[in-house]
């Protein structure tokens, strides 16, 4: 066990990489002047990052499953750390863009490889803690992207966070090639588009990525929308900022306890999944019952604790549930389903505060999460 929680430890810093590498820049894509006045630039460039995990994530993932899942970790890892420092290098402001849909690529290639791995060198009776610590490392880097982002690009632009990057990518990649074992693709038997299609729509599949996708729904629409509650009350942007960020502390500290609950089979997948979903919903309605700053940690902190509740469960069921052989593409198509809840969570939530004012709009999209709920009765896993 302990070799293993070694050979995880990499893995769980590339989960950081890929967290802070997005949130660290996007949080401060309009710290200069020139980006800020222009939105349509600026949505773009939100947008390519993501853009790139969503195409490419499967395909890298059906890639690791044929050639290995460890040269695709370590190719990413390269792949991100050369797009950071070409930047760098390169230095001309206007290929912002270029190189943040090239770290969106590579992204899309450590990612789920990271995942896989995970639910590859795990034990079965311990996927849950696995993946709820490689929640948490996540959960950090985007709690920490936004602070020390903001804090590099105000000492020395976003040369001196491109370089952090690299130097950050390189480590975790010279530390993945020591530690990370090179463990053989499995025998694959042939699958047809349709076979394909059906596993997309299989309990063991869709209930646990649907969780996904309404818990990352729920923590991009707390963490853009909820500072909006503070300024409404008139509270300061510190004291704001220091309640959101409860969100993103609670559920990093709370997913291995998850896990390590769930593997001791005191937790029910099932139980955990609809449990954890309806507890975000709740968490997204109480700023439009509650105001203030009870209301806003109150928000926080349930939120966070239904994420820290869905995640590792959902992961672990979907290596538990995946062929071996398969079980890249399977997280690549996984954590498809994380990127449409993290995007189209804050454009509805937007939407419907636009129409309904931001209580509706909280409410609106509470109501939407609490619907993905069901999905979590019908969650197995796969027969033997």
């Amino acid at each position: 066990m302990s070799e293993s929680r070694g050979a995880i430890l990499p893995l769980y810093a590339a989960g950081f990489v890929t967290a802070f590498g997005s949130h660290g820049i996007a949080a401060n894509l309009g710290f200069t002047g020139d980006l800020g006045g222009q939105l349509v630039t600026l949505g773009i460039l939100l947008a390519l990052y993501d853009g790139a995990e969503i195409v490419l994530k499967p395909v890298f993932g059906a890639l690791a499953d044929r050639v290995g899942l460890r040269p695709v970790l370590l190719g990413g890892l390269f792949g991100f750390a050369l797009a950071s420092a070409a930047f760098v290098l390169v230095g001309n402001p206007a290929l912002l863009g270029l190189a943040r849909f090239a770290q969106g690529a590579a992204a899309a290639a450590f990612s789920p490889s990271a995942g896989a791995l995970i639910g590859r060198i795990s034990p079965t009776t311990g996927q849950g803690r696995a993946f709820g610590g490689y929640g948490a490392w996540k959960g950090l880097g985007y709690t920490a992207g936004p602070l020390l982002g903001g804090v590099l690009v105000a000492a020395g632009g976003y040369p001196l966070l491109f370089t952090v990057l690299t130097v950050l990518a390189i480590a975790v990649f010279v530390w993945a090639v020591i530690i990370v074992p090179d463990l053989p693709p499995l025998p694959r038997r042939r699958q047809g588009l349709g076979q394909a299609l059906r596993g997309l729509t299989d309990p063991g599949f869709l209930p646990p990525t649907l969780a996904l996708a309404a818990g990352a729904a729920a923590l991009s629409c707390g963490v853009g929308f909820l500072p909006l509650v503070g300024v409404t009350d008139g509270l300061s942007p510190v004291v704001t900022g220091a309640a959101v960020s409860v969100l993103a502390v609670v559920a990093a500290i709370t997913q291995p306890v998850v896990g390590r609950v769930r593997d001791a089979g005191r937790l029910a997948d099932r139980t955990a999944l609809v449990v954890g979903t309806l507890l975000t919903a709740v968490g997204l309605a109480v700023p439009a019952v509650v105001g203030h700053l009870v209301g806003l940690l109150v928000a926080a902190a349930v939120i966070g604790v239904g994420t820290a509740v869905i995640t590792p469960v959902a992961f672990a069921v979907l290596a538990a549930w995946s062929p071996p052989e398969r079980i890249g593409q399977t997280m690549g198509s996984a954590e498809i389903g994380r990127e449409i809840g993290e995007a189209g969570g804050p454009f509805l939530t937007g939407v419907l505060a636009a129409a309904l004012g931001l209580g509706g709009g909280f409410l609106g999209i509470a109501v939407l999460v609490a619907l993905t709920a069901a999905g979590g009765l019908q969650v197995r896993r796969r027969a033997a």
